[in-house]
């Protein structure tokens, strides 16, 4: 029997009993549907963490503070139980002079409220940091100027806006020359950043920038600072060549080994850069995709199951109709191949309609929740493989019972 003959009255079988079939198709629709839906939810949040951690800049190595706690008994310097160790804030001064570095950031954060006039705003960003900013984290000003290393060497009160912060406290009015009240402190508007809008969960139209001094003089003040310096917990350092990433690491450590009497087995902070923590982000998410994916694809083993259901109860009720078929000159490899095409039909089909069930799953789950979605090509591919694998394994079973069956008996079955 010719190939094409095979699949046409395998077709027709179906369209017999369309109800069935759909019912039949419905565990393969749902399987391929959820293995696509389930590794768009799982790229889409790699995506956004890869981007959240790039939007920080490029070339960039990051430095961290490891504090410890010393107490009695914690060593010689053990009876204050204070906080010791970790990264000050002249660090980055020392950081800025070695080869191959192009700019340096240290970041100091606080919540503040903020008023112009009749305008106030709570639980607003205050931004700390160094003139080196903009060139390293890639955002640009709009209106004004950034601070200068002399605004940070001379704590001077001036602040740079974010967009957004903006417009919410002036509205179409120029702010630089206004003066605003931040906590309980008046600074001077210098500058308006350009709009660079959320990245990751990070609105940085919202923030409010200002001299690392001005923070740490003024919303996070430490008494130990003029003995052990301020404490900050993260510098950003930027390369002129990346190409040179691991000499400079080394160059970091050996630096900060030095300052701060420590060997590199017990150093008080730790250095690594974006490939390091997107890699182990992504070594994360790959391992959440693998398991969403394992289990999405039960529900493929169960249509498969389903398939092999209906596929043994239709040999049941066509048993006449083989037997007259066998009667009449198919082979039982003719029986085998008809009934094991239908099976390939039904899981292809449902493989398709599934296909187009997780794409548009996917892109609305995208739309009406707050999680990125990613519709990754190669999960198309895998689950629709994965729908002809598994009905052409669920269909052997039936369709070789059919092939098995002999002609008499058949054609005596009622």
């Amino acid at each position: 029997m010719q190939p094409s003959e095979i699949i046409r009255i395998s077709w027709e079988a179906i369209l017999k009993n369309k109800v069935r079939a759909l019912l039949t198709m419905l565990g393969i629709i749902i399987g391929v549907g959820a293995v696509i839906i389930m590794i768009a939810i799982s790229a889409g949040t790699e995506a956004t963490i890869t981007e959240s951690i790039t939007s920080l800049g490029s070339n960039l190595i990051f430095v961290t503070s490891s504090f410890s706690r010393s107490g009695p008994g914690s060593g010689s310097g053990g009876s204050g139980g204070g906080v010791t160790g970790g990264l000050v804030y002249d660090d980055a001064f020392a950081l800025a002079e070695l080869d191959n570095v192009k700019g340096v950031v240290v970041e100091q954060s606080s919540s503040e409220t903020i008023k112009f006039g009749t305008v106030t705003l709570d639980s607003i960003t205050v931004l700390g940091s160094t003139p080196d900013l903009p060139s390293v984290r890639d955002i640009e000003v709009a209106d004004g100027r950034y601070f200068s290393q002399v605004d940070v060497d001379r704590k001077q009160k001036v602040v740079v806006l974010g967009s957004s912060l903006a417009e919410e406290l002036f509205g179409d009015a120029d702010p630089i020359g206004e003066t605003i009240t931040v906590g309980n402190t008046r600074l001077a508007v210098i500058g308006v950043m350009a709009e660079k809008g959320l990245v990751g969960d990070v609105d940085y139209d919202t923030r409010l920038y200002t001299p690392i001094t001005v923070v740490l003089k003024y919303f996070t003040p430490s008494q130990f600072s003029r003995f052990a310096g301020d404490r900050v917990r993260m510098i950003y350092v930027e390369l002129e060549d990346p190409e040179k990433l691991d000499d400079t690491i080394l160059q970091v450590e050996l630096l900060l080994v030095k300052r701060h009497e420590v060997t590199l087995e017990s150093a008080d902070f730790v250095v690594t850069t974006q490939q390091d923590i997107i890699g182990t982000r992504e070594a994360t998410t790959e391992a959440f995709r693998s398991l969403l994916a394992w289990v999405a694809g039960v529900s493929l083993i169960v249509g498969g199951i389903g398939i092999m259901n209906i596929m043994l109860v239709s040999v049941t009720e066509r048993t006449r109709e083989i037997g007259i078929r066998q009667s009449v000159g198919a082979t039982p490899n003719d029986i085998r191949w008809q009934f094991l095409s239908e099976a390939l039909l039904l899981s292809l089909i449902g493989g398709l309609i599934g296909t187009l069930v997780g794409i548009g799953g996917g892109w609305i789950f995208g739309v009406l929740s707050e999680m990125r979605t990613v519709v990754v090509p190669s999960s198309i591919v895998m689950a629709f493989g994965s729908a002809a694998i598994v009905g052409a394994f669920f269909g052997y079973y039936p369709a070789n019972q059919a092939a098995q069956l002999d002609p008499i008996d058949a054609l005596r079955h009622e």
